[in-house]
């Protein structure tokens, strides 16, 4: 077995997953970059420093799942960090405005197909990985599971009248993060009687592709909560939704 612990942290090439990479790798952790494009993650990997290693990973295919479970278990023979970070804002043309992003996603025009795009990786991905690393997860000492969510997803923010931002709340993006709560807190429960202790991180609303670079947050600041939770101590809470702020509604 892998003498050190060892996190595997999705969608991590670029944005906010590559700087929670960067930073579990300065903790001292074994990080694998988890990337659709292999080459991309090699990339990403060997701008990680430390002891990172690239992993092809897409979430929303099975087949790749399971290999990367399979490499892991092979490799390395342990799990000790699942970030679940891999996630789209919608599933159309890039480079769109969130404007125009927003306009589209409103519940009386959004595509079906496009919802089911956007859940396929933002839900049913999570589901799936989270599923199939379980087994190594369930032999670490103190894993951590962290869903990348948003306070986007967060009911009691959009259903207040003065939230400025409740205007987008649409039937694509923000819904899946909704979604992404629910199954954070049921994997929680599910599982607190094991020690793996599993919460949401709202990084904020952050400079990424995933909104054109229209944010106004740095990765930096992003990645701070889904590394504080990453690295939580055995008195830390589960099945919490958070921000580096503190605790969110759900």
């Amino acid at each position: 077995m892998h003498d050190k612990p060892v996190a595997l942290v999705t969608g991590a090439n670029k944005g906010i997953g590559l700087q929670i990479a960067k930073d579990l790798a300065e903790h001292g952790l074994t990080v694998l970059v988890g990337s659709r494009d292999l080459a991309r993650g090699r990339t990403a990997a060997e701008s990680v420093g430390g002891d990172a290693r690239a992993i092809q990973l897409d979430v929303t295919d099975q087949v790749s799942i399971a290999a990367a479970a399979e490499r892991i278990l092979d490799e390395l023979g342990r799990l000790d960090v699942l970030v679940n970070n891999a996630g789209i804002a919608h599933a159309g043309k890039p480079g769109r405005s969130l404007a125009e992003v927003a306009e589209s996603g409103r519940p009386s025009v959004a595509s079906l197909d496009e919802v089911r795009a956007v859940f396929e990786t933002n839900v049913f991905g999570v589901i799936a990985v989270t599923q199939a690393m379980l087994p190594l997860l369930r032999e670490a000492p103190a894993a951590r599971i962290v869903n990348v969510s948003s306070g986007s997803g967060s009911l009691t923010f959009n259903a207040d009248p003065s939230n400025p931002r409740r205007a987008i709340f649409g039937a694509v993006y923000a819904p899946s993060k909704t979604a992404l709560n629910a199954i954070t807190l049921a994997f929680a429960v599910e599982l607190e009687s094991t020690g793996i202790k599993v919460n949401a991180a709202a990084p904020g609303f952050t400079a990424t592709d995933l909104n054109n670079f229209e944010g106004t947050r740095t990765v930096q600041q992003a990645a701070r909560e889904p590394v504080r939770l990453a690295l939580l101590g055995p008195d830390g809470p589960t099945g919490t939704f958070s921000s580096d702020d503190g605790p969110l509604p759900w």
